[in-house]
């Protein structure tokens, strides 16, 4: 039984997510487009992962439809910002992942804030916290360290000459 709800569970997260990204993207007039609709099923995918087996499927609609909201959001906050990350990783993946992770502690079977139990909800918290800190001091140190073997940016010449000459060696 249990597999059959975080099927279904997962489903319903990832077309309420794939919908409300298009509608969203509409409505802040923006094209329209296959690939919006597979962002939005991905992060939809993404934010259910942690509550699949233990929502119910309202509440797995009202995820997936956070998530698009949210990350979409992000997306268009990070487009303007000067965050290299080109595939928008963070925004989908991470910030997906954190959406499903804070609404699983919401509305988790018998166990989530709103059943009344406050503890899963801090519990969450404190492990994005945690997470977060461990992820970024880890990344900046994998990062520094390759850096130094191997730089990750390339020289303002090479820059302005075009990647493709510099480092591949195609003229296009």
């Amino acid at each position: 039984m249990e597999a059959v709800i975080a099927f279904a569970n997962t489903n319903i997260a990832s077309a309420t997510s794939m919908i409300t990204w298009v509608f969203y993207d509409r409505f802040m007039n923006k094209k329209i487009s296959a690939v919006g609709a597979c962002i939005g099923a991905i992060v939809g995918l993404v934010a259910i992962t942690p509550a699949a087996g233990f929502v119910t499927i309202g509440h797995s609609a009202f995820i997936g439809f956070c998530a698009a909201i949210i990350s979409n959001i992000t997306i268009s906050i990070m487009k303007k910002s000067v965050i290299d990350d080109a595939l928008d990783v963070f925004a989908t993946h991470g910030v997906g992942g954190i959406v499903g992770m804070l609404l699983t502690s919401v509305f988790a079977n018998e166990v989530g804030l709103i059943y009344g139990n406050y503890q899963t909800f801090i519990l969450h918290l404190i492990a994005l916290i945690l997470v977060l800190i461990f992820v970024s001091i880890g990344s900046y140190a994998i990062y520094y360290f390759v850096d130094l073997l191997l730089p990750l940016r390339v020289r303002e010449d090479q820059e302005l000459r075009g990647l493709d000459l510099s480092q591949h060696g195609e003229n296009i």
